[in-house]
């Protein structure tokens, strides 16, 4: 991973430290991606959110997900509101990865008392 996926990176954890210190843990999904947006813009990171992948079988689209957030066309970010990530959240990101054509992830959940226990950062090997 480079410097500057690192970077990135880091500033996407940063952002969304300061919306759980800010709000805290307790409120829905929807407010921390709105949260998470307003401090990402104030950063001047460009971002998308409910970004939607599309799902191809044997070359037919089945299906699509939705990404809460891309960051920077290269950095997806998936919020939750759970009290434990479960492998289930970790897959779903891979998944968006493998969709996406993209390297690094983010899962956040904002449930916790300190945030730093809510960040598993996901990298797919293409």
């Amino acid at each position: 991973m480079g410097t500057e996926q690192d970077g990135l990176t880091r500033h996407v954890i940063g952002a969304a430290m300061e919306v759980h210190r800010v709000l805290g843990p307790g409120f829905l999904e929807s407010i921390y991606e709105e949260a998470l947006s307003v401090e990402l813009s104030l950063l001047g990171i460009p971002f998308r959110r409910q970004v939607v992948a599309h799902v191809n079988y044997k070359g037919r689209m089945v299906g699509e997900g939705r990404i809460d957030l891309l960051v920077a066309e290269r950095l997806v970010v998936e919020l939750k509101v759970v009290e434990h990530l479960a492998p289930i959240h970790m897959a779903q990101v891979l998944s968006y990865l493998k969709t996406m054509k993209l390297r690094i992830g983010l899962l956040i959940t904002f449930n916790v008392p300190a945030l730093r226990l809510g960040i598993k950062r996901m990298i797919h090997n293409p």
